[in-house]
């Protein structure tokens, strides 16, 4: 699976460099600009491109035929199948590259789509590699196996092009400050196709007035577009979502709150897992199980978070507003705290990138949170022999008080954990008596956002 950057890019490269032909799946969120990986793998190769709509196979057929007619093609006006993969690599040289983007509307409307390529593939007189892409991450994932049977056993492989990490925004806007970054980052997440949509150079509140709280800006109404894009009843989604924005985390929480049913919350929670719009967080598992949460749901998709907290309960005030004054009304107040949960993120990430590179004091095989009844250890990292680092992320704070180090120490008991080590990261600053502390104790490390 790919993470970020170019490995979608070179895992196609390994796929082409292999002898005879090969199906790959390439498939992510709307926004992970799945193409632009899969143009920039084909780039300097003899290739042919088209991308699928949603309508019926034989209109697909009619569109793709004359698409094909105005390079040259002389074909039916419904082509077969094997008429189209024919005349796209009749002319190409070498290994031949077919991408087809958005083919979840082949093989929705007909059953015929993968084994018809299939056969193609295993009977064509020179490699073809065809890579088809789909940003429906849900149906890959959940239904698509079942949809097309035994021609499953013929994909050679599947690549998943996941959000982009922290550290790949700070490049996209290196211009701003790390906290502008970090701001940026709760509000945008791990996607370049929204990065795209802000200004490099600008602080978040112009970016949020100009592009998103805008009327007839892109982003304006675009986390409404994500839910429906592949969801029915979107008016059942918009209420659990609006109620997860508030807080009510708990299945009892929802079912209190919209008056569905627990069943039905479930299934469209279930729903939105699959669509990685929401996610179920488990609380790192220790000894203390009595005082840890048994499960909470969370937006997971920090775009849609944004929409849902802040834009979705005030729709009429925006209409009124002018967006500065929206941002200082309604997001400005608490914006801060807001951030804090995905300041924890970013200092996980930090944390994985000190561990990959034997930077901590041992190498961790397990990280998670511990999410405690009556408070929550931000990060937990342990290794295969217990040895455990746990963290607090303090972003809300200029200084970070010795306060907020013993609060942490407290949860590490409820937990039933010893600590070896102890990390601190403040978004700021930390008093005094943390810095006399750190000075004494060797197992208490001190982490500025300077220092990142």
């Amino acid at each position: 699976m790919a993470r970020e950057g170019t490995e979608g890019i070179e895992l196609l490269k390994r796929y082409y460099e292999k002898n005879g032909s090969q199906l790959v799946i390439v498939y992510g969120q709307k926004h992970a600009k799945i193409m632009k990986q899969v143009r920039a793998f084909a780039d300097g190769k003899t290739s042919a491109f088209y991308r699928a709509r949603s309508c019926s196979e034989r209109e697909q057929l009619f569109i793709w035929g004359k698409e094909c007619g105005e390079k040259g093609a002389g074909l039916p006006e419904y082509p077969q199948y094997t008429e189209l993969f024919a005349f796209l690599t009749e002319q190409q040289t070498g290994k031949a590259v077919i991408i087809i983007e958005e083919f979840q509307h082949f093989v929705k409307q007909s059953g015929d789509f993968i084994p018809s390529l299939l056969r193609f593939l295993h009977c064509s007189r020179q490699p073809v590699i065809a890579v088809l892409c789909s940003t429906a991450v849900g149906w890959i994932e959940n239904s698509m196996v079942c949809k097309i049977g035994q021609a499953a056993c013929g994909i050679a492989g599947f690549i998943k092009i996941k959000e982009q990490r922290f550290f790949e925004l700070v490049r996209a806007f290196p211009g701003s400050t790390r906290q502008e970054q970090i701001e940026t980052y709760a509000v945008l997440g791990g996607f370049p196709g929204l990065w795209d949509h802000f200004e490099k150079g600008l602080p978040p509140r112009e970016n949020i007035c100009r592009y998103l709280l805008h009327d007839g800006a892109f982003l304006h109404e675009e986390a409404l577009r994500l839910v429906a894009g592949e969801l029915r009843e979107t008016g059942v989604y918009h209420t659990i979502l609006a109620a997860l924005a508030t807080g009510r985390q708990k299945l009892n929480d929802l079912f209190r709150h919209t008056g569905f049913s627990r069943a039905k919350i479930s299934v469209y929670l279930k729903n939105l897992m699959e669509l990685e719009i929401v996610e179920k967080v488990f609380s790192y598992d220790t000894e203390g199980r009595e005082n840890a949460q048994k499960g909470v749901y969370r937006i997971r998709n920090h775009f849609v978070a944004f929409y849902f907290h802040y834009l979705y309960p005030h729709l009429s005030r925006l209409d009124e507003m002018s967006p500065e004054d929206f941002y200082d009304c309604y997001i400005a107040p608490d914006f801060r705290s807001y951030v804090t949960p995905f300041f924890r993120q970013v200092c996980q990430e930090y944390m994985e990138y000190l561990n990959d590179r034997r930077k901590l004091p041992f190498f961790c095989t397990r990280m998670g949170e511990w999410v405690g009844k009556a408070g929550t250890i931000d990060l937990i990292a342990q290794d295969d022999s217990g040895h455990t680092i746990v963290c607090l992320c303090g972003w809300e704070k200029p200084v970070m008080p010795y306060e907020d180090y013993e609060w942490l120490l407290f949860c590490t008991r409820k937990a039933r954990l010893q600590a070896d080590y102890v990390y601190l990261f403040s978004a700021v600053r930390f008093d005094g008596a943390l810095q006399r502390e750190a000075q004494q104790n060797g197992s208490l490390r001190l982490i500025s956002l300077d220092s990142f």
